[in-house]
């Protein structure tokens, strides 16, 4: 068990005697794993100076020294990949075996991607061969403040801190609230590998503290956020008066569409696509729409999968799915689910309340419902639990009309075996990203959305861009 910590701010351990205690809470048994200390105003201003007096001299280094520190920060997060899993898996509820290799996995792997791309990134280069003397400069954008959320904690940390570090910006990282464990194990991982004293800073809060008080500082020059849209509204308005830049990850409702055409595998993997994380992914395919061919069978199968779905403790090994994230957020998806109930939606797997068997914990049964119209609230909201709504469709423009009718536009899928349909629908889909027959993005691929699912990219070449200002130099020699 992760103990009560002190925090990182400003390259140094401060003393938490003095600040408000949060409980951080354990999904699976609804008990106190650990006590963390929210900062205040005090500390986001020494944070803020912290990252605002390193960063003329991290953003003069040489980007093969910025290179080399990730290359040791990967180091060193590899040989306590079992820490990261574990403080997952208690703050947040991921099953221990998932944690590992997917949660603790995603850090590894985008530090990785990071370190490829960025010996290639081009910080400097020749706008075009026909206009000599003129240059391109990307260069760093200043102090950034880094808003993580609390479903994919290092997935999140990395993609931010990594880019930002690349980049040669210098940061304060606010974590959830929810899941802060697993981000201090990194400000540790950040410490021993030597990062420069204020170039990364962390400090606990919540958002409408220490996150609303970054949104506002006037020495912090960007912030970065993933998390609900209506934050990222209100982030967009508070961050307006000092004119910084704002990018935003924030959700989805993505549709999955299945033609008559598609494999005999598709329904099966969007389902269990939907259920992963037990549904805590702003990409998660909650929407499936179903070529009326084969509508019936594929509600059956979707039953039929939902229901052979486990769920259990996320100490325990196994493929399994664990409980959601704590009690606002099981309330709210138990609500939800007896809404689609009021509103005419066919229930053919789960429903409200907790599994058999799981009395304690966020549990929620994986649900599926049939027969559902896209104006109905389980088609509008994001849920973000284990809820799939499935909704027939008869041509391939209808089926377009319905996936684009949301004000989200973060990922949708499309299963079919036309090539020249699966290119149409790549193109005619309003997301940012359209993942065809169960085809992952490539390494270093943007993830990012439009519409109310946000403005940013992260990842790869996009993910670095975002953190630098783009200079146009003429006279060059």
């Amino acid at each position: 068990m992760i103990e009560k910590r002190q925090f990182y701010i400003g390259g140094a351990w401060t003393d938490p005697a003095i600040k408000n205690d949060h409980n951080v809470i354990n999904p699976t048994n609804e008990e106190s794993c650990a006590i963390i200390t929210l900062g205040g105003q005090a500390d986001t201003d020494a944070a803020v100076a912290a990252a605002k007096a390193a960063f003329p001299a991290w953003a003069a280094t040489d980007p093969a020294t910025r290179i080399a520190y990730v290359e040791k920060i990967l180091e060193i997060y590899n040989r306590r990949t079992e820490d990261v899993a574990q403080a997952i898996s208690l703050e947040m509820g991921a099953p221990i075996d998932m944690a590992r290799e997917q949660q603790a996995g995603a850090g590894a792997y985008h530090i990785g991607t990071f370190i490829d791309i960025a010996k290639k990134f081009e910080f400097i280069h020749p706008m075009d061969p026909n206009t000599p003397g003129s240059m391109i400069a990307h260069e760093p954008i200043g102090v950034t403040a880094l808003i993580t959320p609390w479903n994919w904690p290092m997935n999140q940390v990395t993609l931010k801190v990594i880019a930002a570090l690349v980049a040669g910006c210098t940061m304060v990282l606010k974590p959830s609230e929810e899941s802060p464990l697993s981000a201090m194990v990194f400000a540790e991982i950040v410490d021993e590998a030597g990062i420069p004293a204020g170039v990364f800073n962390l400090v606990n809060g919540d958002g409408v503290g220490v996150g609303s008080q970054l949104t506002v500082h006037e020495d912090v020059d960007m912030v970065s956020f993933t998390g609900s849209s209506r934050a990222g509204k209100l982030i967009s308005k508070a961050a307006a008066d000092t004119l910084k830049r704002v990018s935003l990850e924030l959700g989805g409702k993505g549709a999955n569409l299945i033609f008559a055409d598609a494999d005999d595998k598709a329904v099966k993997r969007g389902v269990l696509h939907c259920m992963n994380n037990s549904g805590q992914s702003c990409n998660a395919p909650t929407r499936m729409l179903v070529q009326r061919e084969i509508y019936d069978q594929a509600v059956a199968t979707a039953a039929e999968v939902a229901s052979s779905v486990k769920v259990g403790p996320a100490n325990e090994s196994g493929r399994h799915i664990g409980p959601v994230v704590n009690e606002v957020q099981f309330n709210k998806i138990q609500d939800l689910i007896q809404k689609g109930i009021d509103e005419g939606a066919r229930l053919v797997a789960g429903g409200t309340g907790r599994p058999d068997g799981l009395n304690r914990g966020f549990y929620v049964k994986p649900t599926v419902f049939a027969d559902v119209n896209n104006q109905m609230t389980i088609a509008r909201e994001e849920i973000f639990g284990p809820v799939l709504s499935i909704i027939p469709f008869d041509t391939e423009e209808e089926g377009i009309e319905i996936a684009n009718d949301t004000p989200y536009g973060l990922t949708n899928y499309a299963q079919t075996q036309d090539p020249a349909r699966a290119n149409r629908l790549a193109r005619a889909l309003r997301a940012g990203m359209v993942e065809i027959n169960g085809k992952s993005r490539g390494a270093g691929a943007p993830f990012g959305g439009m519409k109310q699912s946000g403005n940013g990219r992260e990842g790869g070449t996009w993910g670095i861009e975002d953190f630098t200002e783009v200079k146009s130099i003429s006279g060059w020699t």
